[in-house]
């Protein structure tokens, strides 16, 4: 099984990406939070891997950081959803925004999700409320209140530029300089591209 893979951006779309491993390149499906992350083109890149085994074919999924692997293979446990409609889980929402919809059995934001309905949703809240907490980086229960929108944006952010082999602390002080320049709330996508400016910036 592959587990992980290291090499150069060949080609990526917000649905899938080629990495070129010593001259291989490997198709590998991805979320959108791990497609807004990605280095450019040619440039190198690592992500965590699952392979999915079907009877006719092998397919690749692709994640960023360790806790969007976690969160996929928790999704694909649940009766009823595959690894299409987990990538579009975590396409739809944060880490963070995903633990804390699970923890509160809140049916009406899983929903949310394209492909998912009310009764997909209230059984994934039932079968993954009492599991969410193995996800790595995981918060502890939180109430509403200290679960922020922020909260899910920045960590994701944080993972996502450590991943791409910037240390956590520079990591962190980009962000926080991007958080306190900006004028309101950011997108993770915009979370990145800033956080990625900033530590160009040196």
């Amino acid at each position: 099984m592959i587990a992980f893979l290291t090499g150069r951006l060949a080609f990526k779309s917000p649905t899938h990406l080629t990495l070129d491993v010593q001259g291989v390149g490997y198709e590998v499906h991805i979320p959108l939070s791990t497609y807004y992350a990605l280095p450019n083109l040619g440039e190198a890149t690592a992500l965590n891997i699952h392979t999915h085994l079907r009877e006719d074919a092998i397919q690749l999924f692709g994640f960023l950081s360790q806790s969007e692997k976690e969160s996929f293979l928790l999704l694909t446990s649940v009766s009823g959803i595959g690894p299409k409609l987990a990538l579009s889980v975590l396409s739809s929402l944060s880490i963070t925004d995903l633990v804390h919809a699970i923890r509160t059995e809140d049916v009406e934001k899983l929903s949310t999700v394209p492909g998912i309905g009310k009764k997909s949703a209230g059984r994934m809240a039932l079968e993954l409320k009492d599991k969410v907490d193995k996800i790595h980086g995981a918060h502890p229960r939180a109430t509403a209140a200290e679960a922020s929108d922020a909260d899910g944006p920045y960590e994701d952010a944080l993972s996502a530029l450590v991943n791409l082999g910037y240390r956590a602390q520079d990591a962190k002080d980009a962000l926080k300089r991007v958080m306190k320049a900006a004028t309101g709330s950011l997108a993770l996508k915009e979370l990145i591209r800033e956080g990625l400016k900033e530590l160009a910036r040196g």
